[in-house]
């Protein structure tokens, strides 16, 4: 299902970070982690404009979106990339699960057909990534066959890594558990909605483009 590893084209040195023409970073995670939030976030911020729509309804999200050269400065320091927001990733879907948040039948079946290309067209975008964000919903159980399906996936291609822990405005939060799963990538706790610890997350950020 999975294609090996594109070699990177050749990498421009420059200033202290290593950079590249047309630099492209995913958002990948499960389901309602938060991904577009957080795109939608740092797309205000930089751009002025969302890049997509939020809703509680899972598979909000069922088509790649792409935010040409966001250019995020910060402390004195700058970073253009090419933002990519990937639908959830979820190793079933059912439309029976969309019936309970209130759609009809006819409309849940359609969602969960959008929702499962779309779930391969972000696996296929995966070849293209430079770095990918990991954005997991820190008040769920990390240690699931989704996310390490995800985190599998990214270290076969030798992907940089960054754990964006969202949510952590909620009660349930435990951004340590998650740091406890994956100890060997960088973990920022995050709110997306409330903005909390985002400059934390944009100097993680530029950590990130070092190892590109």
């Amino acid at each position: 299902m999975f294609k090996l590893l594109k070699k990177f084209s050749a990498r421009i040195f420059g200033g202290l970070f290593r950079k590249k023409d047309n630099l492209k970073i995913g958002f990948y995670g499960p389901p309602n982690a938060g991904k577009t939030s957080l795109a939608n976030k740092i797309c205000k911020d930089w751009t002025g404009e969302d890049i997509g729509t939020v809703s509680n309804v899972p598979h909000e999200t069922r088509n790649v979106q792409i935010k040409e050269k966001v250019e995020i400065k910060y402390k004195g320091k700058t970073l253009m990339f090419k933002l990519i927001d990937t639908p959830g990733i979820a190793t079933k879907i059912d439309y029976e699960n969309f019936m309970k948040f209130g759609l009809k039948k006819k409309k849940a079946k359609k969602r969960a057909k959008e929702a499962t290309q779309g779930i391969i067209e972000a696996i296929q975008w995966l070849d293209d990534m430079d770095a990918v964000i990991i954005v997991l919903d820190s008040t769920q159980n990390p240690y699931s066959q989704v996310n390490i399906t995800i985190i599998g996936n990214l270290v076969a291609r030798k992907i940089p890594i960054l754990i964006a822990a969202n949510k952590i405005d909620l009660k349930k939060s435990d951004v340590k558990k998650i740091e406890s799963a994956f100890p060997e990538y960088e973990v920022v706790g995050i709110s997306a909605k409330e903005g909390k610890n985002i400059d934390e997350f944009y100097e993680s950020l530029f950590k990130l483009s070092k190892k590109i």
